[in-house]
């Protein structure tokens, strides 16, 4: 079934120069490093130099939110990358833990005007993780590519927003 996205949307390039940086989460680093490695191949195949993506591991997911809202007050990061896992066990804790997470993440968004993205699996089972992070060549749904092509969408629709002219009164 098609996404009804055009191929240049599947694959958009960045409109300016951006500095980016990763947040990793250390927990299931088979999962979470896979999907910044997708990451890190799509903002390259996008125009990002190598060099313009810094990658800081966090032991787990709770802790990408303050992690990001560091990385977003630097006036040299564009946008913040986050990846996690968090599974679905015994008890609600997995809830919690994903509702502070996202929540956390949006508010440092929002407090600094910058792309903090969500790239954090939220699994009822580890093969349903690995599903979600494989690339799309391996048969995944490849979330890390996905959390990459949102984040230069997001930077260039900015881009547009700030430099749209004000509407005349």
């Amino acid at each position: 079934m098609s996404s009804g996205r055009t191929d240049s949307a599947e694959r958009p390039r960045l409109r300016r120069p951006a500095r980016v940086a990763a947040v990793v989460s250390r927990y299931h680093p088979e999962i979470t490093g896979g999907m910044f490695a997708s990451a890190r191949e799509t903002l390259t195949a996008a125009g990002l130099a190598p060099g313009d993506l810094l990658r800081i591991d966090a032991p787990g997911s709770y802790e990408l939110p303050l992690i990001a809202q560091t990385l977003a007050r630097r006036p040299d990061i564009d946008a913040v990358l986050c990846f996690g896992l968090v599974l679905k066990g015994e008890t609600d804790h997995d809830r919690y833990i994903a509702a502070a997470v996202s929540e956390g993440l949006m508010r440092v968004a929002l407090e600094h005007q910058k792309p903090v993205l969500f790239g954090v699996l939220t699994c009822s089972t580890l093969a349903q993780a690995e599903a979600r992070a494989r690339c799309r060549a391996e048969g995944g749904l490849d979330k890390g590519a996905e959390v990459a092509r949102a984040a230069v969408e997001t930077l260039n629709a900015l881009a547009e927003a700030s430099a749209a002219p004000e509407a005349k009164r």
